[in-house]
């Protein structure tokens, strides 16, 4: 007669409560760590130069940073769900430049719907990404390189490339407008929506199905297939999405600087990149969030403004950025591994 053993269940030791806090302050995404290095950028400003920080300069971080932020929303969305995308800037300054042209040419004028004409334009811009990576499953970052190429090219062979030194009266009176005043610094009206699409955008991303599959399509497609999701037409409403947002930023772009040049905004990849990474989102997908995105913008912008104020030359700007980024991936996949090896551990108990 043989005897069988059965092995004990075995349970996991509940996490110490300075564990819980500490996992609690350090966010999903690292948003904590994030904070808590803004923090200490600020402290060391204090200390050399006390005079940097005022009402001004946070204005000056605040007006610097909307552009960035606006185009971050949507570089968010594909990185999220594993892609990686450069042709954004691009998008964006053919929808803006494109719609302030095609007013003074109509002499037609308006402060609304300029806005939802180029974030239209946007979305058009971004099916050739959707169509490229959804339909015929092109690398992102191939497929963006030549949209980018592509869309630069219709700009300025087919739309136009000399510069608008005005825009029409009423649009031209939104780049005016101004909520209130921090220090010497006016904060402008465009503040608002673009506030208004990050609480947007991180409802769906918590909140949404399709907020979920973003994310599942990011951390396995063909994990996301098996169970039934349809992984193109996920990506085929990113990009859509993503490029509506650059439609919107480009626009945003233009009312700001008051004037249209097809010659700008495109060159800011590595700092939408840098924010959106040092953020929390990994290249590899299934993971960003949008507060992430917000201190990744806030913490981009602080060391851009804190060299000028400094008086260092702009040639160091680049070279820092690219420090911050390769600093922000580290730490991302670092966490990232910490985390795959802590599952590994638990599945073998």
């Amino acid at each position: 007669m043989t005897t069988t053993t059965t092995r004990p269940a075995t349970t996991r030791p509940a996490p110490s409560p300075s564990r819980t806090w500490a996992r609690r302050l350090r966010g999903p995404h690292n948003e904590g760590v994030l904070l808590g290095v803004i923090v200490l950028l600020l402290a060391v400003i204090l200390v050399v130069e006390p005079g940097t920080l005022t009402w001004t300069f946070a204005g000056d971080i605040l007006r610097s940073g909307i552009v960035t932020l606006a185009l971050s929303l949507g570089l968010l969305l594909i990185i999220i769900s594993g892609g990686m995308d450069v042709s954004f800037t691009a998008i964006a300054i053919f929808s803006g430049y494109s719609t302030v042209k095609l007013m003074n040419e109509l002499g037609i004028d308006g402060a609304v719907w300029p806005f939802l004409l180029a974030s239209v334009i946007g979305c058009a811009l971004g099916s050739l990404n959707a169509v490229l990576v959804a339909r015929y499953r092109m690398e992102t970052l191939v497929a963006s390189l030549g949209t980018q190429v592509i869309i630069r090219g219709v700009l300025l062979a087919f739309v136009g490339s000399t510069y608008l030194a005005s825009l029409p009266s009423q649009l031209d009176a939104v780049g005016s407008a101004t909520i209130f005043h921090l220090g010497g610094s006016a904060v402008n009206v465009l503040v608002l929506p673009v506030i208004a699409l990050c609480v947007a955008l991180a409802f769906v991303l918590k909140r949404t199905s399709f907020g979920r599959s973003v994310y599942a399509v990011g951390g396995d497609k063909e994990s996301a297939r098996r169970v039934g999701l349809r992984v193109s037409l996920v990506q085929t409403r990113i990009y859509l999405f993503a490029g509506l947002l650059a439609g919107f930023a480009g626009m945003v772009h233009v009312v700001l600087s008051r004037h249209a040049s097809p010659f700008e905004i495109v060159g800011m990849e590595l700092n939408v990149i840098a924010a959106v990474v040092i953020g929390g989102a990994l290249d590899t997908g299934g993971r960003g969030s949008v507060q992430g995105t917000v201190l990744g913008v806030l913490l981009i912008s602080l060391v851009q403004n804190s060299l000028v104020r400094l008086g260092i030359s702009s040639y160091w700007h680049m070279l820092i950025v690219g420090v911050v980024i390769l600093v922000g991936v580290a730490i991302q996949a670092r966490s990232s591994a910490r985390g795959q090896h802590r599952a590994r551990i638990l599945e073998e108990g």
